[in-house]
């Protein structure tokens, strides 16, 4: 079935004119009169009959007429743009792969911010475990959060901010007694952070350049795990300079102390990506929008 026929039936019964139809469709009347022939043979009804001078349309036709405009009504309905995003009447739920030092930076601020604008948007957190994997593309993760590593090549992404990596210690750690060199540091045991066990990483590279070797005593999955660890024993992990002024409170909560790595290490970049399935989406961009400025204006205070 050509769909076309049916834009060529409604022109033919809005005025049962062939030379008027072919004006409303931009082309001539012999062509108008073709589709007109085309439709009959397929209806299995005349649709217009001649009267006089006129045309008029049989039964049939008066059936289709609001018929046909209804669809023609949907159908151009659904491929217009989408309307104005009402925020405020939002039923939905985001979900955002990103670290725990991440969550707990962002989480509560931007749910405050998402909520103050659609109360019925939810947001759920999944963890580091969906971190290179083809959840984006497969709809399981709306947004993936943090250091972004091997995407797919179709994914889009932005990046949002530049933090500091920095160590950590509980407060009373014998390593605050003097100022922190790279040997010192060096000479301190530590916690690695690693979903696979790996013990070596950018540190370790830097601190070779200065023929310094430092010893990883345990590796831990996360990063909480990490500080949760370091405040009860003598070993240093490492956490990220704060984008939200509510996570020193955090650290400190844990009877942790932060201070600058005396290395020359590359800064860590922030961002996050997405599937360009949600790219026109006009909910998925107010969300994506709010991630961007609760991490940037966080950054910028």
């Amino acid at each position: 079935m050509d769909l076309n026929l049916l834009v060529a039936l409604d022109a033919l019964l809005q005025d049962n004119s062939v030379t008027k139809a072919a004006e409303r469709l931009g082309t001539s009347p012999a062509a108008a009169s073709r589709k007109l022939s085309t439709l009959r043979r397929v209806v299995g009804d005349p649709l217009l009959v001649r009267a006089g001078q006129e045309m008029v349309p049989t039964p049939r036709a008066l059936e289709l007429k609001a018929e046909v405009r209804a669809l023609l009504d949907q159908s151009e309905a659904m491929l217009k743009p989408h309307r104005t995003l009402e925020v405020a009447a939002l039923r939905r739920t985001f979900s955002v792969q990103a670290s725990e030092l991440l969550l707990a930076d962002v989480a509560g601020a931007l749910s405050g911010r998402l909520r103050a604008e659609a109360p019925d948007v939810d947001v759920v957190f999944l963890s580091e475990a969906f971190e290179n994997t083809p959840a984006l593309r497969r709809g399981l993760v709306d947004v993936e959060l943090g250091v972004l590593g091997h995407l797919d090549p179709e994914t889009r992404s932005e990046q949002l901010v530049t933090v500091r990596l920095l160590g950590a210690a509980r407060k009373d750690h014998p390593l605050f007694d003097g100022p922190i060199d790279a040997r010192r540091f060096a000479e301190a045991d530590h916690i690695g952070i690693s979903r696979t066990g790996k013990r070596h990483g950018p540190i370790d590279t830097a601190l070779a350049k200065q023929g310094l070797r430092r010893n990883v005593a345990v590796v831990v999955p996360s990063h909480t795990g990490g500080m949760l660890l370091a405040r009860g024993t003598d070993l240093v992990c490492l956490t990220i300079a704060a984008t939200n002024a509510d996570l020193p409170g955090v650290v400190e909560a844990l009877g942790l102390r932060t201070f600058p790595i005396p290395l020359d290490l590359p800064a860590v970049e922030i961002g996050m990506a997405w599937h360009p399935t949600h790219d026109a989406d006009p909910a998925h961009r107010w969300f994506r929008g709010h991630i961007r400025s609760t991490l940037t204006r966080s950054a910028a205070a």
